[in-house]
């Protein structure tokens, strides 16, 4: 009962504080750390251990495979080398910097010092990509961040189980080599087998809730097998960790192929509130580490100051050591032409905030209690990782929201995911309604016919509704429609009290009115993200494979500036406007009644069209359906 209490009161505490950090804008991570300094001084709860066991058997797993499931294996392929460079280089670089700092600091042996500097080592996935998406980076750093933080974790155990073992002098050169490449590549092996069957499995599962609870087993099904590979005589290493990375990114990756999409709802809905919960209990959990931490310095025979000065040192030391690894690893590469020309230097602001946002966490707190009791000035290294782990995340995490709008740092530009998202499903669109035209002869009814291939442009149209500036057809209908059920709601509430209908079909109705109202939050969400756009900037890229598009640049004069030729000729109304950008006819967009740019295009051949909206610079070309 009691540890059933303890768990209960932590994650009641973990949820309602970052709820409250989320209503008042503050960091979750911060003030749950804050939170949890109180409560380990205060006797309301028991002395609660972040053992190495329960962080990487427990609470790891299913973190890293949370993220790697969300994470795309494309991105990942393509920014491999930045992202090698970080968690493995620089792994060891730090490794290598803070062990000889540690050494001549404490006067321990140097197996010691380079253990710390392993344990201190790797930033944390939770709270570097936590801030990031919260303050709109780039995607490519937000990409490299989640890439390194998935990665570094199996080298820095490694390194340090490999350190631990060199203290007790029981390994050789070539065992620590051997038992290092074999970790990872069994590792690596083990994931790719796991990934293998599950997605076989999945494949031929058609219950839903069951693909769920085996998404939910697969991070100990890669994990726990991986970490029995080792060297006979050698402990084993952490090839779990990798395993369950590699898993995740392949598995994410071929979800759409294995399973379906109510599936894939319920995966990622579950997916988050783990991580939601376990996120921000971690960090509670890591702050409620410290009346033991500090209860433990009593027995080092170091003086206060020597303690202070060296936790100080080491803080320095892996900020520093990152933004020193960074330079080589940036420009070194380029300096051949194939990488240049491949993956041009990024600006500089960018790699100050990818060496700025190096913020440590759970992993780091854990893995130093692997260190062996007899381990020298043990309590004083464990609060040294304690200093680093909370000193990262409030300097660095405090202050890289300023040092990005300081940079000038652009986040992504929604503009032209909206002009990507309204090609994408222009495409996809096309493609629905071409299967329509190629089966003509299946048994269909004209009238359902038509319904499909309305509905399918009412999809499409409705995205390009979002690029003008008025409310939309879509907005209205959603508005109005959410008031509808409302209403409809209320009249299933008022038949179930009367007890007039059984219980599971009116389960099944609110299910269905469930669902509905599923589709229209995210349709209000999308329409609530296009009305604080203002400015549509065209992606030059976009213009690439289209010939239409590169050569229809000079805009030319409006025939009727007012509005839409015909829609004016009729007195008729339209909802937004399009400009040809070879005669300037002036024609009303598809979601208007009339659809006049359509049929203007239809009638002359004229290619490109333009927004005729205020604010916005975007084209669509008819012939290659590409937008620029």
């Amino acid at each position: 009962m009691n540890i059933a209490l303890t768990i209960v009161t932590i994650v009641a505490i973990a949820v309602t504080f970052s709820a409250l950090s989320a209503r008042y804008a503050l960091s979750a991570p911060l003030v749950l750390i804050g939170v949890g300094i109180c409560v380990s001084y205060l006797p309301l709860l028991p002395d609660v251990e972040l053992t190495p066991e329960l962080v990487l058997v427990g609470l790891l797993p299913p973190l890293l495979y949370a993220a790697a499931i969300r994470t795309s294996l494309i991105d990942f392929r393509t920014n491999k080398r930045p992202i090698a460079l970080l968690s493995i280089g620089l792994v060891l670089f730090t490794t290598v910097g803070v062990g000889l700092l540690v050494w001549a600091m404490l006067d321990v042996p140097l197996a010691v010092g380079f253990a710390l500097g392993a344990v201190v080592a790797p930033p944390d996935a939770v709270a570097a990509t936590t801030i990031a998406r919260r303050i709109g980076l780039p995607r490519r750093i937000v990409t490299i961040l989640e890439g390194e933080s998935l990665v570094n974790d199996a080298t820095a155990i490694v390194t340090l189980r490999t350190a631990i073992a060199a203290i007790a002098g029981t390994v050789s050169i070539w065992e620590i080599g051997s038992s290092f490449l074999l970790s990872s590549l069994g590792g690596v092996a083990v994931g790719l087998a796991v990934a293998f069957v599950v997605g076989r499995v999945r494949r031929l599962i058609t219950d839903d809730i069951t693909d769920v609870a085996v998404s939910l087993l697969t991070p100990w099904l890669a994990y726990l097998p991986a970490e029995q590979i080792h060297l006979p005589g050698v402990e084993g290493e952490p090839s779990g960790v990798l395993a369950v990375v590699v898993a995740g990114l392949i598995l994410g990756h071929k979800s759409p192929l294995i399973q379906s999409g109510t599936s894939r709802l319920f995966e990622s809905t579950n997916w988050s509130t783990i991580s939601f919960v376990l996120e921000n209990a971690v960090f509670l959990l890591i702050g409620m580490q410290i009346s033991s931490i500090v209860g433990d310095l009593s027995d080092s025979e170091l003086s206060p100051v020597l303690i202070a000065s060296t936790c100080a040192a080491v803080l320095v030391a892996v900020i520093a050591l990152r933004m020193i690894w960074l330079v080589p690893a940036v420009y070194l590469p380029r300096l051949a032409q194939s990488v240049r020309e491949r993956d041009p230097v990024p600006p500089w602001q960018s790699t100050v905030i990818i060496g700025w946002a190096g913020m440590r966490g759970v992993v780091t707190l854990a893995a130093v209690f692997l260190l062996p009791l007899e381990t020298p000035e043990r309590e004083v290294l464990v609060l040294i990782a304690f200093v680093v782990t909370v000193g990262t995340l409030v300097l660095q995490g405090l202050t890289l929201p300023w040092l990005v709008r300081r940079l000038g740092v652009p986040g992504p530009d929604r503009h032209e995911d909206h002009l990507q998202e309204a090609e994408v499903f222009q495409s996809v669109t096309d493609a629905g309604v071409a299967y329509l035209d190629d089966h003509e002869d299946v048994q269909i009814a004209d009238s359902v016919r038509r319904r499909l291939r309305e509905r399918a442009h009412d999809r499409s149209n409705a995205v390009w509704e979002r690029l003008g500036g008025r409310e939309t057809p879509t907005a209205q209908y959603s508005r109005t429609r959410a008031a509808m059920l409302d209403r409809e709601r209320a009249e299933l509430v008022r038949i179930r009290d009367a007890g007039l209908v059984d219980q599971s079909v009116l389960a099944r109705i609110m299910n269905a009115l469930d669902i509905e109202e599923t589709i229209l939050d995210r349709a209000a969400e999308d329409e609530t993200t296009a009305e604080r756009e203002t400015d549509l900037r065209p992606g030059a890229s976009r213009t690439a494979g289209c010939d239409h598009l590169r050569e229809a640049v000079t805009m030319p004069d409006p025939i009727t500036p007012e509005g839409c030729e015909e829609c004016l000729a009729a007195e008729d109304d339209w909802l937004h406007l399009r400009l040809c950008m070879q005669c300037g006819h002036v024609g009303c967009c598809d979601s208007s009644p009339g659809m006049h740019a359509g049929a203007h295009y239809r009638e002359t051949g004229h290619p490109v069209m333009r927004s005729f909206e205020p604010g916005e610079a975007w084209r669509w070309c008819f012939v290659d359906e590409l937008t620029g």
